[in-house]
């Protein structure tokens, strides 16, 4: 990710590989914490946060592979 602290919603599209519409609603629903800057509230998100995000995806998933859950599947209560 380079050298920058603050990465756009389409940098972190980009780093993701998923659509801006999934990158927004990440930060919407507030699984990725940004920050909105500016006048026009443009979102940005700290490098070292989506890191972090990363790596709590990654321990998800490895204990959902763990307990033979599907990534993603909710629970029967």
């Amino acid at each position: 990710m380079g050298d920058k602290r603050f990465l756009t919603l389409a940098d972190v599209g980009e780093v993701l590989n998923i659509s801006s519409s999934q990158t927004y609603a990440l930060v919407r629903s507030g699984e990725l914490p940004a920050i909105q800057i500016g006048g026009r509230g443009q979102w940005r998100v700290e490098a070292r946060v989506l890191e972090e995000f990363i790596a709590e995806a990654y321990r998800r998933s490895a204990a959902a592979q763990r307990e033979g859950v599907p990534e993603g599947a909710v629970p029967e209560q």
